[in-house]
Formats: structure tokens, C-alpha cells, sequence
């Protein structure tokens, strides 16, 4: 290690979905496009291209609440696996510029570039070609932003959107940070937004200046790190390898259910894709749970331990379904449903019982 500053670079791709699409059919360029789910299936928006965003469409919104806003809107429905395709070639170019990135989401990363350069200006010579690189290569549009830590180089990318390259230089963080929104910092959200508000705190600068013990009081141990990150100061590594905690699956029906019948093919369907899943990553879940949202939006989550780790939809399906009939209220309208597997580990080596049975 050396007394230099690190070089962090933060890259998210922009209205990556919405832009994937565009990219797949040129025409829809310059129109509103969203993609998500039906608005007559209480579908919600997973990405709203820039045209669409003029109108205050968002990703999360409720795609009916979406279309009111604009209602010319093109509506496409979500196409994962074309997007992991296009997201492998960009994390592509990532790795081939360092091993060390941190791929947070499907559309966002992190690389380390101290030990690549040998002045921390030669950091933002390679963001500028790693964007000109995804723009001309792939076609899309990417937001960056270089700095001395992971925080500031994740705000800063959010900074100038889209395409654009913000830099904070070492030494210029605190100044940087201190007139935006207190919720722009990388981990506030709408709550803790809430509660700085009502203590009077709305920009990161105001945040900065509030004493440890203040934080503390309002925010429990993590008050004080909160105080520092709003400084500026942030001295977490990239995580190269993020060990899955769970595998889940759930689902929003058209209609909300009240029979105990439906849920419980529900249910066994998506037992089977966590099994599925379960099996493909080679773990098994230790815990199974539950969650159970009601039509007036209560929320409940169960869990329940295995004997043994299992990837085995029926094992599986058997606590979930004990787990839902101790939960449910007979008769009352259920609006969603999940299963997951917690505490993933290594299989213990039992054959499923469904693929032992079929001989697959």
C-alpha cells in the first residue's frame, strides 16, 4: 500500500433498459419508452427512457400512473435475458481494463484503478475512453464518475445523467457533496431523508456539520458514518466477490386471491423455480420463508429452518405451504405471494427427489 489517493471510478449505464430496447429497434429513438409490466396487471416501470422521464415518468412508479403522465408512452415488457447479454459486454470491458470491479447491479460497477495508473489524472483518461468505448462499441450511453472513494465516484456518476463524466479530485469531496440533496448520498433513502428533515437537514452539507453525538442520538451506531460519508470520507474496498445470500422468487397477482387453492399452485410453481435456481448456482437453502401481502398492502414475512440444506422443490414446497397455512387468513384477499431459500450453502449431496424419480 502507498500514501496515494485512491482512483475509483463509478459507471452506470443509462435508462438501461429503455436503452437496450432502442438499440434493438432504432425507431423508437427520441419517443417515450417504458418497459415494464401491463398497467392492467399492476405492472410497474422498470426503466422510462429520457423522453419519457420529461413527463416525471420513473422507474418504480406504477405503469398506470406512468401512462396518466404520459400517455403516448410505448410500453415494452422486460426482457432480462437480452439485457444480461448486453450487460455481460460492457462488464467485459470492465475486466479487461482491471480485475478489481465491483459489479453492483446489472447496469452499475465499480473499478479500483490506483494500481493502474501511475497519476490519478490518467484515472479520468480511462473513464473517458471506457465511455467513448461503450458508446461506439455497444451503442449505449454510460454516466461515470471518478473520484477518491466509492461514495463520491456513485454520486458523482449520478451527477450529470446522461453520459456524462463528473470528476472529484482528491481534496475537493466535502465541497463537492456539500449543496446537493442530502438523499443523493449513496445509502438515505426516503426514511432517513424524513428524519434529517425534520432535524432541520436537507443538503449533505448541513449533514456534514452535524456533530457525531447528534447522529448518534438520531441514527444509533451508524449515525457517525453517516457523518463521514457526508464529509466525504469513505474508505471501503471493492467487493470482487458478492456471495449470494438468498434465492427467492414472488409475484403480484391481476387479481387478488382468496382461496387457499390458488395460493397453493402458486406457491408450488414458484418452489420449483427457486429449486431451479437453487440447483443451476449449486447451493441449497438452510431456511425457507415466506411473504404475504395482503389487498390493503400488510406485509408479512415467515420463515422456518430445514433438517438439512436443500435444493429440492418439494422440501421446499412442504415448509413453505406449512408456513403459509399458519400465516393466511382463510378468506382474506391476498394481493402477493414469495418463497425464498436463506442461509445458502453447499448441498449435501441427496438426489432430488423429482429428478431421482424421472431419471433426469
Amino acid at each position: 500500500m502507498n500514501d496515494r489517493p485512491r482512483a475509483v471510478l463509478h459507471l452506470d449505464l443509462d435508462a438501461f433498459f429503455a436503452a437496450v430496447e432502442i438499440l434493438e429497434n432504432p425507431a423508437l429513438a427520441g419517443l417515450p419508452v417504458l418497459v415494464g409490466g401491463r398497467p392492467n396487471q399492476r405492472g410497474v416501470v422498470a426503466a422510462a427512457s429520457y423522453p419519457a422521464r420529461a413527463f416525471g415518468c420513473r422507474s418504480a412508479m406504477p405503469m398506470a400512473q406512468a401512462l396518466k403522465l404520459c400517455p403516448e408512452a410505448i410500453v415494452l415488457p422486460v426482457r432480462h435475458s437480452l439485457y444480461r447479454q448486453y450487460s455481460r459486454r460492457v462488464m467485459g470491458m470492465l475486466h479487461a481494463l482491471t480485475p478489481l470491479v465491483e459489479q453492483i447491479s446489472i447496469d452499475e460497477a465499480f473499478l479500483e484503478l490506483t494500481d493502474q495508473v501511475a497519476a490519478w489524472e490518467e484515472a479520468v483518461d480511462i473513464a473517458r475512453g471506457l465511455q467513448a468505448q461503450v458508446r461506439n462499441e455497444i451503442g449505449l450511453s454510460a454516466s461515470l464518475g471518478v473520484a477518491a472513494n466509492k461514495q463520491v465516484a456513485k454520486v458523482a456518476s449520478d451527477f450529470d445523467k446522461p453520459g456524462g463524466l463528473t470528476v472529484v479530485r482528491p481534496g475537493e469531496e466535502a465541497a463537492f457533496l456539500a449543496p446537493l440533496p442530502a438523499r443523493a448520498l449513496w445509502g438515505v433513502g426516503p426514511v432517513t431523508a424524513e428524519r434529517l428533515a425534520g432535524m432541520g437537514v436537507t443538503t449533505v452539507g448541513e449533514l456534514a456539520a452535524l456533530p457525531d453525538e447528534t447522529l448518534r442520538a438520531s441514527f444509533g451506531r451508524h449515525g457517525p458514518d453517516l457523518g463521514r460519508r457526508a464529509r466525504g470520507i469513505d474508505d471501503s474496498p471493492l467487493i470482487i466477490e458478492r456471495e449470494r445470500k438468498s434465492i427467492s422468487q414472488e409475484r403480484t397477482f391481476d387479481r387478488d386471491i382468496a382461496e387457499l387453492r390458488p395460493l397453493k399452485q402458486h406457491l408450488w410453481r414458484m418452489s420449483q423455480a427457486v429449486a431451479g435456481t437453487l440447483r443451476r448456482a449449486e447451493v441449497a437453502g438452510g431456511v425457507v420463508a415466506i411473504k404475504l401481502r395482503y389487498s390493503d398492502f400488510t406485509t408479512l414475512t415467515r420463515q422456518m429452518t430445514l433438517p438439512l440444506p436443500s435444493d429440492d422443490a418439494v422440501e421446499i414446497y412442504r415448509a413453505a405451504l406449512t408456513l403459509l397455512e399458519r400465516a393466511w387468513e382463510p378468506g382474506r384477499p391476498v394481493r402477493l405471494l414469495g418463497v425464498g431459500a436463506h442461509q445458502l450453502t453447499q448441498p449435501s449431496g441427496q438426489l432430488p427427489l423429482f429428478d431421482a424419480a424421472q431419471g433426469d
